[in-house]
């Protein structure tokens, strides 16, 4: 069974993956992970029959994912590097592959800016980005519910996703901020979804009791604002014009 099939029912990261399917259907890509860390994305691609290479400035989570890739088969097929994504253009020659990812890296590197100029570079004429993003609403929200009140003001006026003392996070994102970053370094956004609308608000009881039914609502309204604008990540999928 194809591995991104079965890693496509998780509604954490189904969004994702649905909207991977269309170009990673074309056939063996050559893939850069940016910030890919233990695999979760890289192996099951490796495993569809894509080459991988993954970036990432962790040796633990490097030398994890080489575990996890000999343990799938797949260690032939992933080029692990130790770097920042800061510094992609150094690993990754201009133009080499068709698709890369970059999850949950632009809320923590020193240049956004630089770093979504480095996956225009690194994509040939015509590939894609999947770029994954915490969001500020969703950060206000979470605080606000939780009765952190001062926090989730703090969240709502900061200019940057309102970061703050003990915050891991250099930075949040609205859909409208990450698009003008995208679009800044030429890329041209496809497609904004809303990566975990309700996943991380329900009980795990609820989850496990009708995963399908979760599944299903995730998919339904990863689109559409404002359910998507309230989502715990934003998923933007960018080309490179051809």
């Amino acid at each position: 069974m194809d591995r991104t099939h079965v890693l496509g029912r998780n509604p954490r990261t189904a969004v994702i993956w649905a909207a991977l399917a269309g170009d990673l259907a074309r056939g063996a890509l050559e893939v850069v992970d940016a910030g890919g860390g233990t695999g979760g994305f890289a192996v099951p691609l490796a495993a569809s029959g894509h080459r991988v290479t993954v970036v990432d400035p962790s040796p633990d989570a490097l030398a994890a994912l080489t575990r996890r890739a000999a343990d799938a088969g797949v260690a032939d097929r992933i080029t692990p590097i130790q770097g920042d994504a800061d510094r992609l253009a150094e690993f990754v020659p201009p133009g080499r592959c068709d698709l890369v990812l970059c999850h949950s890296v632009l809320e923590l590197v020193d240049d956004p800016a630089g770093v979504a100029a480095a996956l225009y570079a690194a994509l040939r004429p015509g590939g894609a980005a999947s770029v994954l993003v915490a969001n500020q609403h969703a950060a206000v929200l979470s605080r606000a519910m939780a009765g952190q009140l001062p926090a989730a003001c703090a969240l709502l006026a900061g200019p940057a996703g309102g970061t703050g003392p003990g915050e891991r996070l250099r930075r949040r994102y609205t859909a409208e901020s990450a698009q003008r970053l995208l679009a800044g370094a030429g890329l041209v956004v496809e497609q904004v979804h809303g990566v975990r609308v309700i996943a991380d608000l329900v009980s795990g009881a609820v989850a496990e009791h009708d995963p399908a039914a979760l599944l299903a609502f995730e998919l339904a309204a990863a689109g559409q604002p404002p359910y998507r604008d309230i989502a715990t990540g934003l998923h933007l999928y960018a080309r490179r014009p051809a």
